[in-house]
């Protein structure tokens, strides 16, 4: 089942889904009506998924080239995550997805976009600083290839 095609963008949504309930179940359980602990929860939240991205991406560049992981995996994952935690996340902290209006909503899409990207392109930037990204890896072994050949003498 893992070797599936569509079984890597589902687990993300699915983790980043959970993220959200567990989140979402404290404020409801542990800050119910303390609005100052939730906004602190829910940002507690968001940082954890820019998290949860920095390591997905740090972990999938190493081993596939950016247009292998990036748009199927990685955007379709956030985009079932995010469509999971704005439309059925709420019925589970007892409210409804445009209960506290349009504005609301649009933030909490905004907010989700804005830490996925930064977790993204943080994930990224730390393996290609470390050279364990896939081009990295790929050049450093082009490099050690070539250099194991000897030269070609060459005769006039």
């Amino acid at each position: 089942m893992r070797q599936q095609r569509w079984f890597p963008p589902v687990s993300l949504a699915v983790g980043l889904f959970a993220i959200n309930v567990v989140a979402r179940l404290v404020i409801r359980l542990g800050f119910n009506g303390d609005d100052t602990a939730g906004d602190r929860a829910t940002l507690v939240m968001f940082a954890v998924l820019g998290l949860t991205f920095a390591v997905w991406t740090f972990l999938a560049c190493q081993r596939k080239r950016p247009s292998a992981w990036l748009l199927p995996d990685l955007v379709f994952g956030a985009v079932g995550g995010l469509l999971l935690t704005v439309l059925v996340g709420p019925f589970i902290s007892g409210n409804e997805p445009f209960q506290a209006g349009a504005g609301d909503f649009f933030a909490q899409v905004w907010l989700y976009a804005g830490f996925a990207i930064v977790g993204t392109l943080i994930g990224y930037w730390l393996a290609v600083a470390l050279g364990r990204d896939y081009r990295s890896r790929s050049l450093k072994a082009y490099t050690e290839r070539t250099r194991a050949k000897p030269r070609k003498v060459v005769r006039r």
